[in-house]
């Protein structure tokens, strides 16, 4: 540690974990081409909302007897849609091991009211036993903890045989992460997580186990018009060729576009996630060198690549300081822990984060916690 600032700066500050960075290079004038002043359901909205279903098929290997839709309200909108559309035909077992996986537990017992639901939960750092699992149930997990920092290592835990669904919370791990999606049979996310895209909206991809759950099982429940996945016991099609449920922003989705094909011009889902793997190394590298930093996930296997979240010896103000001292250098920006997490820095590790500017936020880390400990 040493109280001189670093000579060089992250060439991009933009840390945060949602929205997250817009990918290298990106510029307000690549968006020229949105389509605006137009309607969604015009057939050159309805032409660019399938570009944004295909191109997401074809960077995240989605299969093909796999449905792609766009929805309203982030990966929020796309969980709870699911959840409030599928659930109830069978017992439920909910993971949970930080706030978001936290809030689905919290929705499906108290807002769903499922008398049948089982809470398989770990404190914030840690994984759940994965083994306590009843298949036989349907299961909804978070693959990656954004506010934790922990991830399930793979898929291996979840039998091919499962009777139950799972569904699976993945807007921090899609396009980072190595999901095997005959595995899940419901994805989630929203593209401003590990894409940079604009914020509203989710993206929900179902398994045609899922489809069949969809057409032979109606909730009890009174459903609204915005989650509706059905009309008379058939999915409805249109929603998964580009026809979204209600208004979608065309320059967001134009945005996303972009993001894919940035994506695809840079090798795809194998090079997007070298990029986190590698960012996520600096971080790993710099802590092992220190002696006040560290991983809030306990386990190697379980770290994410992608919100890289640490804990710092000191007080609890410790991180508030740093987080003030980073952002007024124009080093870091809102890279503070979640509200519900335990005190420490939350840095995003992305594919639209350039490494050489995690190499260089490294010292000033060292400079800030100087700084913040005097």
């Amino acid at each position: 540690m040493t109280d001189m600032k670093p000579a060089t700066k992250p060439n991009c500050a933009n840390f945060s974990s949602g929205p997250c960075a817009k990918f290298p290079g990106w510029t307000p004038q690549l968006l020229n081409s949105a389509v605006l002043g137009r309607s969604h359901r015009s057939s050159l909205g309805k032409k660019r909302l399938k570009k944004a279903i295909d191109l997401t098929r074809e960077v995240l290997g989605v299969p093909a007897d796999y449905k792609i839709g766009i929805v309203p309200a982030s990966d929020t909108g796309a969980v709870e849609m699911a959840m409030w559309s599928l659930l109830g035909a069978r017992g439920v077992d909910m993971v949970a091991w930080e706030s978001f996986g936290e809030g689905w537990v919290s929705d499906v017992v108290k807002q769903l009211k499922l008398k049948d639901a089982r809470k398989i939960i770990a404190p914030y750092g840690e994984l759940p036993d994965l083994a306590q699992i009843n298949f036989a149930s349907d299961v909804v997990f978070t693959w990656n903890g954004t506010t934790s920092g922990v991830r399930v290592p793979n898929a291996d835990w979840i039998p091919s045989s499962r009777e139950g669904l799972t569904i699976c919370d993945a807007t921090s791990s899609a396009f980072a992460q190595d999901m095997d999606f005959s595995k899940l049979d419901v994805v989630t996310f929203s593209w401003q997580k590990v894409l940079g895209g604009e914020g509203a909206h989710g993206v929900l991809i179902l398994s045609p186990r899922a489809v069949a759950r969809l057409e032979s099982y109606v909730p009890s429940w009174p459903m609204p018009k915005i989650f509706r996945l059905t009309s008379g016991g058939k999915l409805i099609d249109g929603i998964f060729e580009g026809e979204t449920i209600n208004t979608p922003s065309m320059l967001c989705v134009e945005d996303y576009v972009l993001a894919l094909e940035w994506a695809k011009s840079i090798g795809g889902l194998v090079a997007l996630r070298k990029r986190a793997d590698d960012n996520a190394a600096v971080i790993d590298s710099w802590i092992s060198k220190n002696s006040y930093a560290h991983h809030l996930a306990k386990v190697p296997a379980t770290r994410s690549n992608t919100s890289v979240c640490l804990t710092l010896d000191g007080n609890e103000d410790v991180p508030k300081k740093m987080v003030k001292l980073l952002d007024a250098e124009g080093v870091a920006f809102d890279i503070g822990a979640y509200r519900d997490a335990p005190p420490g820095l939350r840095i995003w590790c992305g594919a639209t984060v350039e490494t050489t500017d995690v190499q260089a936020l490294m010292p000033w880390l060292d400079w800030a916690y100087a700084q913040a400990t005097v």
